[in-house]
This record gives structure tokens, C-alpha cells and sequence, in this order.
């Protein structure tokens, strides 16, 4: 029987460790005793992209909040256009260097992709910074509205964030988040600072009971 592998560590100022493992096939990313994230359970960030990019047909401009695996990432480049510019923002040094040196291989080495910047940071301050400049922007980190590994992150889920993002999309814009589980409070505040809201479940992979939510905020071309 093979045992889990554990390949690097990774321990945040604030104290939060990541751990990269492997058992067989299969890797995965904990923080603390949870997984956050396997290589075997990628479905619902595939549909996070999908969804998002069918709302927003032909965008030019696409901001990835959270690199994870890379399977999002790699969605979002396999449906834009050539000449279009994917900016993904991590949060976590360490998993860009996992992804170039260990995980690529998972989606086809994503960051290699001449179309994608990378930018280590934090996501809410790259949509602070920025005004009408997405036509889509994706967000898949942590649990969601319900943040896991950092508190910090529940900042762009809160009303100030929310009204962030309306900020740096351009009409006809989509905002699209992945969740765990439905958040109603959450759902209010895009509806709130005008966003068209739809909710979509997806299953968690592929023949899985377990269902995902992708909240869906478009920013009407009247606003």
C-alpha cells in the first residue's frame, strides 16, 4: 500500500501551514488537517470558468483570484482567445513555485502560457486597484464567502469587496465566486451593489453527489 508523500511545507506570518502531498497519483494541498485542495476533485473550478466565460462571451481582459492546482486557470485559457490576457493573483508564494515545479505537468504547465501574468498577492488589492478593467473576474479562494485558511479573505466577500469587483468590471462584466455551500447574506450584497445574480450548482467531480456552488454576478451594460 503506497503511503501519502508529503514534497514541501509552506508556513504564512500568520502562522498557517500548506502542505504539498502525494499519495500515487493523486496530489493534494492541506492547510492545517483539512484539505483545501486534489488533483482527483477538480470539476466544480473547471465549471467556475465555463460558466463564467459563456456570460461573457469573447472577454479580453480575465482575473483569476486564487492559482490552486491550476485547473482554473487552465479552463480559462483553453476558452479565451489567443490575444487574450489571463492575470492570475496567489496569495501564497509557495504554490506558484509548486506549480512550476512540481504540479504543472497536472494541466499543462498553465504559467508557461504567454497570455498569463502572474502576480503574488492579495487579489483584493488588485481589484482595489483597478476600475473597469475585467470582463471577467474569478475568484476561488478558500471556502468561499466562508473563508478557510486566512481571515483576511473574508474582506472580499463583505460589502466593500463585493462593490470592489462592480468597480473593476467593465459592463457586461461577470463576477463569478466558488463556494462550498449557499450564503444567502452573500447573495444580498451582489444583488445589492447591482450585480444580476445567479446560482448554479455543480458536483463536486465527475459522478459525485456532492454539490458546489458558483455565485454568478454580471454587472448590467446600463451601470
Amino acid at each position: 500500500m503506497l503511503k501519502t508523500e508529503t514534497i514541501d511545507r509552506a508556513v504564512m506570518s500568520d502562522g498557517t501551514e500548506f502542505v504539498l502531498a502525494r499519495h500515487d497519483d493523486e496530489w493534494t494541498v492541506r492547510v492545517g488537517e483539512r484539505l483545501l485542495m486534489s488533483s482527483r476533485m477538480h470539476d466544480s473550478e473547471e465549471a467556475l470558468a465555463t460558466h463564467a466565460i459563456e456570460r461573457a462571451p469573447d472577454p479580453d481582459t480575465v482575473l483569476v483570484g486564487g492559482l490552486g492546482l491550476g485547473f482554473t486557470l487552465r479552463a480559462v485559457l483553453d476558452l479565451v482567445s489567443a490575444d487574450a490576457k489571463v492575470t492570475v493573483v496567489e496569495l501564497v508564494p509557495s504554490l506558484v513555485g509548486w506549480n512550476r515545479d512540481h504540479v504543472g505537468i497536472l494541466t499543462d504547465h498553465p504559467l508557461d502560457d504567454p497570455r498569463c501574468e502572474v502576480v503574488v498577492g492579495d487579489v483584493y488589492d488588485t481589484i482595489r486597484g483597478s476600475s473597469r478593467q475585467f470582463d471577467v473576474i474569478l475568484l476561488d479562494v478558500d471556502n468561499g464567502p466562508e473563508a478557510l485558511s486566512s481571515t483576511g479573505n473574508q474582506r472580499l466577500y463583505s460589502e466593500k469587496g463585493v462593490r470592489a469587483c462592480y468597480s473593476a468590471l467593465r459592463p457586461h462584466g461577470v463576477l463569478a465566486v466558488w463556494s462550498s455551500g449557499t450564503d444567502a447574506r452573500f447573495e444580498r450584497r451582489l444583488a445589492n451593489a447591482g450585480f444580476d445574480v445567479e446560482i448554479v450548482r455543480v458536483a463536486a467531480h465527475q459522478g459525485s453527489r456532492a454539490r458546489y456552488v458558483l455565485f454568478l454576478a454580471q454587472r448590467p451594460a446600463r451601470k
